[in-house]
């Protein structure tokens, strides 16, 4: 035996009771579960500690951190051993030149604009391959994105795609499967992807379904249009055949306040009805994005280029603010904005850092800061509900996802502490889920949703990727004050069986590579 761990609470990801075991870890997988006699090459002694899978995020922007920052404390500090790239509609595979230019500028607010990157891939097979190549400290997997297929097909043109251009769009998303992609995100208030009708969007579908990937959509509104948006998408994956997975799902703004009950009967209705959706959500009110996104899609229409020429355009600066502060803009959910709402937690050029940590106060500043910064800024946007949180975070299909953006001067904590978050403010202190129920929400049913057939449980013959925490002390360390703060309480992180996370601290071990997706057998 490699590894025995002895007396560890077992939480096994399942929702059932934990139970006390020795677990025996040996060629990267789990080899025994009981009363282990036998000693290992290695013993840690887990008395007080909780032994759990390894949580995943099901919704992480790590896909440049992880191939340039191969410590990865963010991610691995939490827990987190298997990340889900491509989000949000927007990544870097699969391109040509010209529209890798465009993704890099129109998303250097997500994950930098990339000068320390060499983009020696172009589709995804090629960026999965590179993963594995650098050596990467947590797993990944990864969604085609939409709206960077829509760029390469037809570019940034807010039009219907041709029919022959719909077939190109269709080969697109059928390579990335065939490579190895989990399913296809959306980004439905991000330009491009937002310009894809609902029956486009059918048609990429159908093809996810035939692969057995499932759809994963930042729908077209949290705000003003929230419940429609979710109906779409229930409506379009029921059409498509098509599993479905809804992106942070959240209900934002003053609108939507106290009225999480009518999102969750909807699915509730969905899921009776037969239909696969499962969601994932943060357990934090305030949203994080870029601020060019609030702009209206007419204004996002050609790239980024294009939107920068309009905001140095007078006449067209007072159509976007109108948009913005009058009739509410697309971008930001057809909510008028509300700017003391809206904190700069990051900026391309540290030369601007001197807005970072303030509220804008108008639709001036705001603009200066976007044509100085050339798009770059990114927000965090103080909207949300703690009533809706808590009662996403109940619902039988919710899985974690920390939509975390690590660059910035002062990013959202989510992305440092979402997981620990979890366990320690809404499992112990108060108490919205139990600990085995919260373990299932972070391991077992993502694993699930990606049919990942031996991750996601602490069962014999499963991976070992395995975390070990304390349930009296586990808590996030990051805040809005210290947002990079690491957590509290979470001794030891493994994947394959090697330590990632030994005794609190950070191995120099890459264990991580890509996870691709697993072959579709039917259900």
């Amino acid at each position: 035996m490699d590894l025995v761990i002895r007396g560890a609470r077992v939480v096994d990801g399942t929702g059932g009771p934990s139970y006390t075991a020795d677990v025996g870890v040996h060629g990267g997988r789990i080899a025994e579960i009981g009363r282990i006699r036998s000693g290992g090459r290695h013993t840690v002694d887990a008395h007080g500690l909780a032994l759990a899978p390894g949580f995943v995020d099901m919704h992480a922007h790590s896909d440049l951190a992880l191939l340039r920052d191969p410590d990865h404390r963010a991610k691995a500090a939490q827990g987190v051993t298997l990340e889900v790239l491509g989000q949000d509609g927007l990544s870097y595979a699969p391109v040509d030149d010209r529209t890798l230019a465009e993704v890099r500028a129109a998303i250097t607010g997500w994950n930098g604009a990339g000068e320390d990157i060499e983009f020696d891939w172009r589709d995804v097979g090629g960026y999965l391959d590179r993963l594995d190549r650098t050596g990467i400290a947590v797993n990944a997997a990864y969604l085609v994105p939409q709206g960077t297929v829509r760029a390469y097909a037809l570019g940034w043109d807010d039009r219907p795609a041709s029919p022959a251009e719909l077939d190109r769009m269709r080969a697109l998303v059928a390579e990335g499967l065939a490579q190895g992609a989990v399913g296809m995100s959306s980004g439905l208030t991000y330009t491009p992807g937002m310009y894809a009708s609902g029956a486009e969007l059918t048609e990429l579908c159908r093809v996810v379904a035939g692969y057995g990937g499932y759809y994963c959509p930042h729908h077209r509104s949290y705000g003003r249009g929230a419940l429609g948006a979710y109906a779409e998408m229930v409506e379009l994956s029921r059409e498509a055949g098509c599993a479905l997975h809804l992106a942070h799902a959240t209900m934002n703004f003053a609108e939507n306040e106290g009225r999480a009950g009518a999102l969750l009967a909807l699915l509730d209705g969905a899921l009776a009805a037969g239909a696969d959706i499962t969601l994932d959500s943060y357990p934090y009110t305030p949203g994080c994005t870029t601020l060019v996104a609030l702009l209206p899609s007419w204004a996002n229409e050609g790239g980024p280029e294009a939107v920068l020429a309009r905001l140095r355009d007078d006449a067209e600066a007072e159509r976007i603010r109108y948009a913005l502060e009058v009739t509410g803009a697309d971008g930001c959910h057809g909510v008028p904005v509300d700017w003391a709402t809206i904190e700069i937690s990051g900026t391309a050029d540290p030369a601007h850092g001197a807005y970072v940590g303030t509220r804008l106060r108008d639709w001036d500043t705001a603009r200066r800061l976007l044509v100085e910064d050339r798009l770059g800024p990114t927000i965090l946007q103080h909207v949300g509900h703690e009533e809706n949180v808590r009662a996403i975070m109940r619902h039988r299909v919710h899985t974690g996802g920390s939509d975390g953006i690590l660059r910035g001067a002062k990013p959202h904590p989510r992305a440092y502490g979402t997981f620990p978050h979890y366990l320690g403010r809404y499992v112990r202190e108060l108490g919205v889920l139990s600990l085995e129920e919260c373990v299932a929400h972070l391991s077992g049913r993502p694993a699930a949703r990606l049919r990942l057939p031996d991750r996601g449980l602490v069962r014999t013959g499963h991976r070992a990727d395995l975390v070990l925490f304390d349930p009296e002390t586990v808590a996030a360390g990051s805040s809005y004050e210290n947002p990079r703060a690491l957590p509290a309480g979470i001794p030891h992180v493994l994947i394959d069986g090697r330590f990632v996370m030994r005794d609190g601290r950070r191995t120099d071990v890459l264990a991580g590579r890509s996870v691709r997706r697993t072959p579709y057998r039917g259900r």
